[in-house]
């Protein structure tokens, strides 16, 4: 690793700064610090590169009228090839300017050896060094540590990088898991601080992303161990593996991939190899999969670096530098350098061209405004720039290059700005392509072209989970550790279930709401009852109006024809209490329309039952009087005299009557029908209760034995003269009365719902109907279209016909 040296001093009128950096090369380059030498280290043109970007912004600095006019630049480089070699140098730096030694810290300004250090590269070797400078607060300002740990300013209170944190890239990465859906990865990473921060970053991220950790794992040093890693990732079933390391730990795990024949895997790459030109490079490398990356944000490349790169080159062939003098005439001690093209500097990865340059120029801004410098030059020459004042210059700067913004936040973070790549394989050849990007400045976006990406199999994404998603309306239950592992269980009725909120479990429906089985959501339920504007409702009340009207037709009817002989033999004066009977037992169908009410719910069977058992003893007790006169009373005349005497009749159905009506009291005293609510599926059915079932029971007993007695009696008297043969009648009524409320005890008994509401009011209409018809009809047609059958004579005849008929 480089180490770019600079410090302030003053020689005459020209104030002569230089500024010291840590600068980044391959871990196992072969250095070229001065006076540390360890052949055995590569030689990387990547790093080489790298030093060269940052020459070149020092050179465009220097010879700049407008930024730091009449200051010049000057620097050291220094390799970076262990924490332990590196801190003799870094010490170094913080020597006393001309004296040599570090002294101890008394609260006075001193003027070290640097006035800033750029770099180092890698997180942990900046993690190492950076307490050495926080100390004296000289500022730090890196291109390539991007460990979330050196965004604490308590620990790092003079750190600043132009790379962003960690935790945006990481950010970035959980952003491209969730556009397509993979929630079972794998993550591995190397033995630093780089690996390690961002794995802690990433268990935090995943966990409220709902994605899984199947397996975590350390590339080994030992490339010969790699392969249980490759085992293990096999034996999870994962698909997906997000490859956070530095590139050495990379290209070995890459290229064991490669051997193990690893194929039709989605591999996420970091930013620190995701553009590495040796890896894509690599034969074979189509075969692993469809590898993604971040990239942090690139620019076309540096305006006059190729030129610089060139004049560079020339004039080290130009001084043909030897390895005796490389130091004293070419500026460096690399014999390797020597011998690299300008073509091979120029073809290098770009990725940290530009973080390198922002970084310098940076240093160069903050600078700029401690001297107090203007466009012209520096406020006073004689100002001395101390650390500590650049640091707080580095605070405030912001300035435009290459049309970005360069800036710092509360952390000595730079807004991030990430741009992803694929890798685009073609006939055996990958290229880099640029798919989407990721920014957190001003608000953050994310974007991705999936049209861009070539995958290793069919034209879509692979669907790479540990479990199927559910199908609509069923919870998850986890089968194991993992949350994305689980098995499907369908939500039951009247519960539904949230995925978003809670994809574990189904929540019960309110009580006014209802869901089928499988449901996301629940219903309301629907209120239902006999709406009084709805067409049954209409209808049924229609058909209660029409009952009345024809009752009272009916009623007017025999008024007029009192004195005839069919209006006497239906009863007379006991007609015209029926037909008064039935128009009031019809107006217990007004209640069964509208909501109910306490009021509604305690008449609505009470009228009818009382008037119509009321009617049902009419009918009984002219039955019986029929079949008296004709099969009884020859056989016990004084019992008959005496039933005919008293008002038998009468009594009968004051006393029937009564018993219902003191019935119905009892029952509503003690408690009768009340509003009720009767939950079903998806609707509320507002009907009434039944009170006191007992009650209720005797009323419904006594109605039925009624029923059956008025039959019974009827069905005897089915034999009699045609005129007086009411039997018929009445039995035909009775039928239609017993059958509507068998009907609708069944309907009752087996269904529930809005329409069972209509039931008894049919019910109703029904009874009263048959008697109507069943009996009533009948004379009315005598009366009024064979008015000769309607005389005393007529009736004579059939008497006598019966008569005279053989026993």
């Amino acid at each position: 690793m480089s180490q770019v040296r600079q410090s302030a001093c003053t020689t005459g009128k020209k104030q002569y700064c230089k500024c010291q950096t840590f600068f980044v090369a391959h871990i196992d380059s072969k250095t070229i610090e001065p006076f540390i030498l360890h052949p055995r280290l590569k030689f990387s043109s990547a790093s080489y590169q790298q030093i060269q970007v940052m020459r070149f912004a020092i050179e465009e600095i220097n010879n700049s009228t407008l930024l730091l006019p009449g200051v010049s630049l000057g620097y050291e480089i220094f390799d970076y090839c262990s924490d332990l070699l590196s801190y003799g140098a870094a010490l170094e730096f913080l020597t006393q300017k001309g004296r040599g030694a570090i002294p101890v810290w008394n609260g006075t300004n001193y003027r070290p050896k640097v006035i800033s250090v750029t770099g180092p590269f890698g997180s942990s070797q900046t993690i190492s060094v950076a307490p050495l400078y926080m100390s004296e607060i000289i500022p730090m300002v890196t291109h390539g540590a991007s460990s979330v740990q050196l965004s604490f300013k308590n620990r790092f209170p003079s750190f600043f990088r132009t790379i962003p944190s960690d935790k945006y890239q990481v950010e970035s990465i959980v952003r491209i898991l969730q556009q397509f859906n993979w929630n079972w990865v794998a993550f591995i990473g190397g033995d630093n601080d780089y690996s390690r921060d961002a794995l802690t970053v990433f268990q935090d991220e995943i966990r409220p992303a709902n994605i899984c950790l199947a397996y975590q794992d350390t590339i080994p040093q030992n490339q010969s161990l790699i392969g249980r890693l490759f085992n293990n990732i096999a034996m999870f079933n994962v698909q997906v593996i997000v490859v956070f390391a530095n590139v050495e730990f990379v290209i070995p795990f890459i290229q064991k991939a490669i051997d193990l024949r690893v194929k039709e895997k989605i591999w996420i790459a970091s930013e620190t190899w995701s553009m590495n030109q040796e890896l894509i490079k690599k034969s074979q490398i189509e075969r692993i999969g469809t590898v993604l990356g971040v990239t942090v944000q690139r620019h076309k490349d540096l305006r006059g670096f190729d030129e610089f790169i060139n004049n560079t080159v020339k004039s080290r062939h130009e001084n043909a530098c030897t390895d005796m003098d490389l130091k004293e005439r070419c500026g460096q001690i690399c014999s390797d350098c020597n011998s690299t093209s300008a073509q091979t500097i120029i073809g290098e990865d770009p990725t940290y061209s530009f973080v390198i340059y922002s970084a310098v120029y940076a240093v160069a801004h903050a600078l700029h405004n401690a001297l107090r410098c203007g466009t012209q030059n520096c406020a006073n020459s004689e100002i001395i720039a101390y650390p500590y004042m650049v640091t707080e210059a580095l605070k405030q700067v912001k300035f435009k290059l290459e049309n970005q913004s360069i800036e710092f936040d509360e952390n000595g973070d730079p807004p991030a700005h990430y741009d992803i790549v694929h890798w685009d394989c073609k006939n055996k050849t990958c290229s880099n392509v640029d798919i989407g990007s990721y920014l957190t400045n001003p608000t953050p976006s994310f974007h991705i072209n999936e049209t861009l990406i070539h995958w290793f199999e069919g034209t879509k994404a692979p669907v790479l989970q540990c479990s199927s998603e559910c199908k609509s309306g069923s919870r998850r239950i986890q089968t194991g550790f993992h949350t994305c592992c689980f098995e499907c269980e369908i939500c039951s009725d009247g519960k539904y279930i949230n995925h978003t909120a809670n994809p574990y479990s189904c929540i019960a429906c309110q009580k006014d709401e209802w869901a089928r089985n499988g449901s996301t959501s629940c219903t309301k339920r629907s209120i239902e009852y006999l709406h009084s504007d709805a067409s049954l409702a209409i209808f049924l009340m229609f058909q209660a109006i029409s009952i009345i009207l024809i009752s009272m037709a009916i009623l007017v009817l025999f008024l007029c024809k009192n004195d005839t002989p069919v209006v006497k033999s239906a009863g007379g004066r006991l007609c015209f209490f029926m037909l008064c009977c039935l128009s009031m037992s019809s107006i217990s169908v007004f209640l069964y329309i509208g909501k109910p009410t306490e009021a509604i719910c305690t008449l609505r069977n009470s009228v009818f039952v009382i008037f119509y058992v009321a009617c049902l003893s009419c009918l009984a007790v002219r039955s019986f009087q029929i079949v008296c006169i004709f099969k009884m009373a020859a056989k016990l005349p004084k019992a008959y005299d005496f039933w005919v005497k008293h008002g038998g009749q009468w009594i009968t159905i004051i006393t029937t009557t009564g018993i219902m009506l003191f019935l119905c009291i009892l029952w509503i005293a003690i408690e009768g029908p009340r509003p009720n609510q009767i939950t079903l599926y998806s609707e509320v059915i507002l009907d009434c209760t039944y009170g006191v079932i007992p009650i209720f029971y005797v009323i419904v007993l006594f109605a039925a034995l009624l029923g059956i007695a008025c039959f019974s009696f009827a069905y005897m008297g089915t034999d009699l003269p045609k005129n007086y043969n009411e039997g018929k009648s009445i039995t035909f009524s009775l039928l239609i009365f017993f059958i509507s409320w068998v009907i609708s005890l069944t309907v009752h008994m087996s269904t529930k719902g809005k329409h069972t509401l209509s039931v008894n009011p049919f019910s109703v209409l029904c009874s009263l109907y048959g008697i109507l018809f069943g009996y009533f009809f009948p004379k009315c047609y005598i009366i009024i279209v064979t008015p000769e059958r309607n005389t005393a004579a007529y009736f004579q005849t059939a008497i006598q016909s019966y008569t005279l008929q053989p026993r």
